[in-house]
């Protein structure tokens, strides 16, 4: 699609998908180096967490939060997750939901 055919009357239209909508993980890759260069390393790790998640199936990320809200998962299913985030090559994301893992432990948010 052309950058003119992303209009409100194509959504309502139901011409846009949310395939056509994704971010590019390059674009997100880009806008890290932006971020780091600006002195703002948190954020561009944000974006490159944002840029392993657009490979992923929108349903399998909507679990991945459903798993890290509190009182959500076990420590055996955080741990899985963690596995098939790594196998996936987020390993960014993986590393997050280990550090989840331990402070839910450690707070008692585990179910």
């Amino acid at each position: 699609m052309k950058p003119e055919d992303f209009t409100v009357e194509a959504a309502v239209n139901g011409n846009l998908s949310l395939a056509d909508l994704r971010m590019d993980p390059a674009t997100l890759a880009h806008q890290a180096v932006v971020a780091e260069e600006g002195g703002n390393p948190q954020l561009a790790e944000n974006f490159l967490r944002a840029a392993e998640l657009a490979l992923i199936d929108d349903e399998d990320v909507m679990q991945l939060y459903e798993a890290l809200r509190p009182h959500r998962s076990t420590a055996a299913e955080l741990e899985a997750l963690h596995t098939s985030l790594e196998t996936r090559g987020a390993s960014r994301c993986a590393e997050l939901v280990r550090q989840a893992a331990a402070v839910y432990a450690r707070r008692g948010l585990l179910r």
